[in-house]
């Protein structure tokens, strides 16, 4: 699947401007960005219910940029589910499947079939509102699964859920992708859920793709600062006229008894604030030679009254240079280390 210069304007505002995008046949792919960033109008423009102002969209090769929703192979998941409340949840899985005039038998094993694909056999004649938001959720996949489509769209299908189910939700998506072989586009605002579940990702910023690449690729090698900034977190520490970034899980608060060794840098600094948040605590240290960085322990053996009493102390930081990434302008490439 390809977008070529794909470019869409409403009224001033410039929502997606020129994008090139190849999604490859079967992978899980995210389109990751803040809000307004311009990744659901590439999901719409995908689907056809936005019609681009330049550019085209391409399916197996094909043109389609002209042709309506209705007659892509393409199936789209909305967050609100968009179930039919009067309706069985074999009768919403099997509705687009009835307006094509499918046989009756042939429906109803398909519809048996996508239920098992997300692990709701036997809940044919159950209604929306007997069931949970993940089971809710998954009808909705179900529904989007039994029209058989080479490209499924999801647009923040999880974003209604809490937590612990978003995290079960996120899991059993990733592994019915892996399952059913088709390829998944995915949309959201949260990078952990993109970095969790991509093959690839894009991260979308004011219209524009910033960097496409492996999840691990995107995380430890930012093309800019904003991609450090929005992907996780990350320190920006100035050195010599230069930008670097750095995350705070490669920061190291040293020991009284540690020395630095080679290719470490070391900074003398101040705890000004502590969180303590469970498996890990965060610091945030004032470096006496300007600037600040966070820093992020696991507790394998602190205790929460331990890791409150590091603030306002005078600590060394370090960290090995090939985990610090010079920022490039556009005519250089990530590759120096501080």
């Amino acid at each position: 699947m390809r977008l070529v210069g794909a470019r869409k304007v409403y009224g001033d505002v410039m929502a997606v401007d020129g994008i090139d995008l190849e999604i490859e046949a079967d992978e899980f792919f995210t389109m990751l960005g803040p809000s307004g960033s311009g990744k659901t109008t590439c999901l719409r423009i995908i689907a056809g219910f936005e019609r681009p102002d330049g550019g085209k969209v391409e399916l197996d090769g094909e043109d389609v940029t002209g042709v309506p929703p209705h007659e892509r192979d393409v199936n789209t998941v909305f967050q609100d589910y968009a179930l039919f409340p009067h309706m069985s949840v074999g009768e919403n899985v099997g509705y687009g499947l009835k307006v094509k005039r499918i046989a009756t038998d042939e429906r109803r094993s398909r519809v048996a079939e996508a239920l098992e694909m997300v692990r709701l056999g036997g809940y044919e004649e159950r209604r929306p509102g007997q069931l949970s938001g993940g089971q809710r959720q998954r009808v909705a996949l179900a529904r989007a699964l039994v029209n058989r489509p080479r490209v499924l769209l999801l647009d923040e299908p999880l974003g209604a859920l809490d937590l612990k189910l978003r995290q079960e939700m996120q899991r059993e998506l990733r592994t019915l992708q892996q399952e059913v072989g088709i390829t998944f586009v995915y949309v959201t605002h949260d990078q952990e859920e993109a970095l969790a579940m991509s093959d690839r990702l894009a991260v979308f910023n004011e219209g524009r793709i910033e960097q496409v690449g492996a999840p691990a690729e995107v995380y430890e090698h930012p093309a800019n600062e904003f991609v450090a900034g929005f992907v996780g977190v990350s320190n920006i520490v100035e050195r010599d006229g230069r930008r670097f970034t750095i995350r705070p899980e490669k920061v190291r608060i040293l020991d009284d008894s540690d020395g630095a060794s080679d290719g470490v840098r070391v900074e003398n600094g101040h705890v000004r604030e502590v969180a303590y948040v469970g498996a890990v605590t965060r610091f945030v240290v004032d470096l006496e030679s300007g600037g600040e960085i966070q820093v992020v322990r696991q507790n394998l053996e602190m205790s929460s009254q331990e890791a409150l009493e590091q603030q306002g102390r005078r600590v060394r930081v370090a960290w090995h240079g090939e985990h610090a990434y010079a920022i490039p302008d556009s005519k250089e490439q990530p590759e120096e280390r501080l």
